[in-house]
């Protein structure tokens, strides 16, 4: 496919479909230089965007732990995805919502009198994580950490936290690997760059606690269906050195659904029965 700039479609912008090629914004937007700005990733099946109002309802919270209050509810904010559907003729696609400060009466770090602006995009977008959807994500370890809740909004899903991620994944990809694994500011297993992480051991799953990580609608989906289906979750802090007792491992997100991973450094892990009966479930339920 062509370029994220360079495609044929519309995209919505603050009330407006407007045709791609053209939905631009200055270069002294606030959010290209501060990083003033909150996303969501969403996905469409069958014509039905899955969890649409927890995914818009979370970028209103987002918006506002970044004294960045969204000017739209979640209501106009749902409308506005199924008009951008509608207007590619999408059934089945991605779709980011972004909100942003754009450019304004101020340019230096404070920001408040600069508009508060949304858009929502959608296109097609297969498995994250190409055939590893299958056979097993390999992962590497990162040299970055995920930071102390007092250091950073981590409830939100803000765009500038991403800047490791971008990094870490950079490195792993360098490496052969598909995405990396980051520990968190105590050493203790956070998260994948975009994704949260699952194990198994003896049956039951165990997942980082989400107190400095971003609590996915996804890894909150995969919890209640473990429980639906009887199988004991720990969410609780996990240590480097449990990594090599772990029979099992996958990725939760709305890019990547659920996928196996195969190996973390170099530690290896079987795509077992738990793991496929997730993932098969999780396609299910999204599409049901």
């Amino acid at each position: 496919m062509a370029g994220y700039d360079d495609r044929d479609g519309f995209i919505w912008m603050d009330g407006k479909l407007v045709e791609w090629r053209q939905a631009n914004v200055h270069i002294l937007t606030h959010a290209l230089h501060y990083a003033s700005s909150v996303f969501e990733g969403e996905r469409c099946y069958n014509g039905k965007i899955f969890k649409s109002s927890e995914h818009s309802a979370r970028l209103l919270r987002s918006g506002e732990m970044l004294d960045m209050p969204i000017p739209y509810t979640v209501e106009q904010i749902n409308a506005a995805k199924e008009e951008v559907l509608k207007a590619n003729g999408l059934t089945d696609a991605y779709i980011r919502a972004i909100a942003y400060r754009g450019a304004g009466d101020e340019m230096g770090v404070a920001s408040l009198n600069n508009p508060v602006r949304l858009a929502v995009a959608c296109w097609t977008w297969g498995a994250y994580y190409g055939d590893a959807k299958m056979k097993g994500a390999k992962l590497d370890i990162a040299k970055w950490k995920r930071p102390s809740p007092e250091t950073i909004p981590c409830e939100a899903k803000a765009s500038g936290l991403y800047m490791i991620c971008t990094m870490a994944k950079h490195a792993a990809q360098a490496k052969g690997c598909s995405d990396a694994m980051m520990f968190d500011y105590r050493g203790y297993v956070a998260e994948a760059t975009g994704a949260n992480i699952f194990f198994v051991k003896d049956g039951e799953v165990h997942t980082p606690a989400p107190d400095c990580i971003l609590n996915g609608i996804t890894r909150q989906t995969v919890i209640g269906m473990l429980r639906d289906m009887q199988i004991k979750v720990h969410e609780r802090h996990i240590e480097a050195h449990e990594l090599a007792g772990f029979e099992q491992c996958w990725l939760t997100g709305t890019a990547a659904e659920v996928t196996p991973v195969g190996q973390i450094g170099e530690y290896t892990f079987e795509v077992g029965d738990i793991t496929r009966r997730v993932a098969t479930e999780y396609e299910a339920l999204v599409r049901a």
